[in-house]
């Protein structure tokens, strides 16, 4: 026979069960539900997008961060800053005044001036020459930008295609191959030789008389060349300066004179020199 206690609390056991299983089927049901229409709400929200973006385009995201830095656009160039050192170029000045010593001779042929400071020149860089050799080793021309003009005992005073003389080419060639590396040429400047006597080098000038005037002249050779010539030419070897004056050795002897007498000479034939590289 079933006992009426145990009956009864099995009935209640039982109801329990029950309330919880339905409980459990409420709540699953809430979550479908959620799920339901959150599944709804993603596709209403794709069909917006793809109307609002036409098939083609692509639909970009833009993040707009919490600090917003805003660049501001100016007309005028950016400095470019560079890690590169800068030169500049800036030309060594040179003294007031500054002066070689220089062994100076005379000349050996009456027209030899030429020669005898060539000779010298070279001295100065502890090359030894003989002026008769030097004058005997310079090429002959009736141009004397392209060798010696004439007899080197003729007259002097005369012009091409009388005895003459030689002008810058044919003795800085020669002095070359003895091994002076020297250049001859026209055109140069005061400041230009003052820079070279600054540097340690003697400058052969070609000028008139002892810094006298003269008439510069046009001559053309017998091969058609033409080239500048004047009465009593000659050549001196600048050794000083300073400010105003130059000093130079002419024929074995020291001279001065002022700058405006020297560049009043030398500029008949065309401010010509011979020096040292």
């Amino acid at each position: 026979m079933e006992n009426p206690k145990n009956t009864a609390h099995l009935r209640k056991s039982r109801r329990g069960s029950l309330d919880k299983w339905a409980a459990l089927i409420i709540l699953a049901g809430l979550i479908i539900y959620v799920a339901i229409v959150t599944i709804g709400q993603l596709i209403d929200s794709k069909k917006q997008i793809a109307q609002t973006n036409p098939i083609g385009e692509s639909t970009s995201i833009v993040v707009t961060p919490l600090n917003t830095v805003t660049a501001t656009v100016s007309n005028s160039p950016t400095p470019i800053i560079s890690m590169l050192p800068t030169i500049t170029s800036t030309p060594t000045p040179i003294p007031g005044s500054h002066y070689l010593e220089i062994d100076a001779h005379g000349k050996y042929f009456y027209l030899g001036c030429e020669a005898a400071a060539a000779v010298d020149l070279a001295g100065y860089y502890d090359i030894l020459l003989y002026q008769y050799n030097f004058q005997q080793e310079l090429p002959l021309s009736d141009n004397p930008d392209l060798g010696f003009v004439g007899d080197a005992n003729g007259p002097w005073g005369q012009v091409p295609p009388y005895a003459y003389g030689v002008h810058a080419a044919p003795v800085a060639d020669l002095l070359q191959q003895y091994g002076i590396d020297a250049v001859g040429g026209k055109g140069y400047t005061l400041e230009q030789m003052k820079e070279k006597l600054a540097a340690g080098h003697p400058v052969i000038v070609w000028v008139i008389g002892n810094l006298e005037g003269g008439v510069p002249a046009e001559y053309t050779d017998s091969q058609g060349n033409t080239t500048i010539v004047a009465a009593y030419e000659h050549v001196v070897i600048l050794t000083g300066y300073d400010q105003d004056s130059v000093r130079y050795v002419n024929n074995g002897r020291f001279f001065e004179a002022p700058n405006e007498v020297f560049l009043n000479s030398w500029g008949v034939l065309g401010n010509m020199a011979v020096f040292h590289r």
